[in-house]
């Protein structure tokens, strides 16, 4: 049994679909979609619909947004323990935790996370233009290599320009004119759909979220102060924690806590910054471009999987390197004492020793 996960937008849909028409071939006709909001269930169940399908010779499973169905958790673990023969694949929301329903799918359902798409992938989506990935020890030590080859291609920066205002979802295959418009219905189909259906949010929790991420949008890279956010929206210091990390794990927000201090749910997060870059543009029509720049990079950091962490000195910290973000004139005054460091600088075709171009992240998956 598997798990896709992943924000709107980020088409897992399409891949189940895909999976389906390329990848099984032969075994398509045993093979079956469903989506868990579809009229169907109305008058029928999953484990049933499951076990129809099973004595018609089906083998296949796929269920899409399966988080639409009440007690998913459960037939999900009743199809895997009593047709076990049947493989199931199902997307759910970004903020669904497959491993806290109400019944154990730990040791039965496996979850991938489908993050939207890095400026590689951009590149490769939308220009045709293909790169390996990179990891964070190649671009120390070989970043002016990797860039030369880039640079025999194609320019990078104005498409990284355009990446970091639509190009982080592939609803930009629909073209840049419907991309923010399309990104806004995402918005607010996350909060009013699918947190309505995973938090049990109404419509009043969910125009207090909106304003919650409105007010943090204002000012990212954020550094909460809960009792203020609290007076400002009209909600106890508890809800504000609450809803921080729930527009989180819908992937709305990403937090980021000091060196050597864990993420929990009971703490002050240190600094707040939304998701990704699209999102600051849909939200605000001319964002700081600071700000764009460090919320790219910890974007793109995070999807890899990488520990990030705010360090004393310098924006970032990840696998023991500290990263400084900065303009093409960014120098590493602040971290030339440091062990171990990078100046991630935005506006430069390729850098030169510890300072690299900002673009080259975008290439770590």
């Amino acid at each position: 049994m598997i798990g896709i996960k992943g924000p709107r937008g980020s088409e897992k849909t399409t891949l189940i679909l895909q999976y389906m028409k390329y990848d099984l071939k032969e075994l398509a006709p045993r093979a079956l979609y469903i989506t868990a909001d579809h009229t169907w269930f109305y008058s029928h169940t999953l484990l049933d619909t499951a076990t129809d399908w099973y004595r018609q010779g089906g083998r296949i499973l796929l269920i899409d947004e399966v988080h639409k169905y009440p007690q998913w958790s459960r037939e999900l673990k009743n199809i895997y323990d009593g047709l076990p023969e049947m493989r199931v694949v199902f997307s759910t929301s970004s903020a669904l935790d497959i491993y806290r329903g109400e019944a154990d799918l730990s040791r039965r359902a496996i979850s991938y996370s489908l993050a939207g798409l890095s400026f590689r992938e951009y590149l490769a989506f939308a220009q045709g233009v293909t790169f390996d990935p990179l990891t964070i020890e190649d671009i120390r030590l070989h970043h002016r290599d990797f860039s030369l080859s880039v640079l025999e291609k194609l320019q990078p920066l104005p498409a990284f320009g355009k990446y970091l205002k639509n190009g982080y979802l592939p609803i930009i295959a629909e073209g840049e004119a419907e991309y923010l418009p399309k990104l806004e219905q995402v918005i607010n189909a996350i909060v009013d759909t699918d947190l309505a259906y995973i938090a049990s949010y109404n419509a009043g929790t969910a125009v207090k979220v909106k304003r919650l991420l409105g007010v943090i949008a204002e000012s990212v890279p954020f550094k909460p102060n809960i009792s203020e956010l609290a007076r400002k929206i009209g909600i106890h210091r508890e809800s504000v924690y609450e809803y921080i990390y729930q527009l989180r794990d819908a992937r709305l927000l990403n937090i980021l806590a000091a060196d050597g201090k864990g993420i929990s749910r009971l703490q002050k997060p240190d600094k707040i910054y939304l998701e990704n870059t699209n999102l600051a543009y849909a939200i605000h029509s001319s964002p700081d471009k600071g700000n764009i720049r460090e919320t790219f990079l910890l974007n793109q950091l995070i999807n890899t999987g990488a520990e990030v962490s705010a360090p004393k000195i310098g924006d970032f910290m990840s696998s023991g390197i500290t990263i400084e973000v900065g303009g093409k004139s960014k120098n590493a005054g602040q971290v030339k004492e440091l062990e171990s460091y990078l100046v991630a600088a935005d506006d430069i075709e390729t850098g030169l020793g510890t300072k690299v171009p900002l673009w080259l992240f975008g290439f770590l998956y």
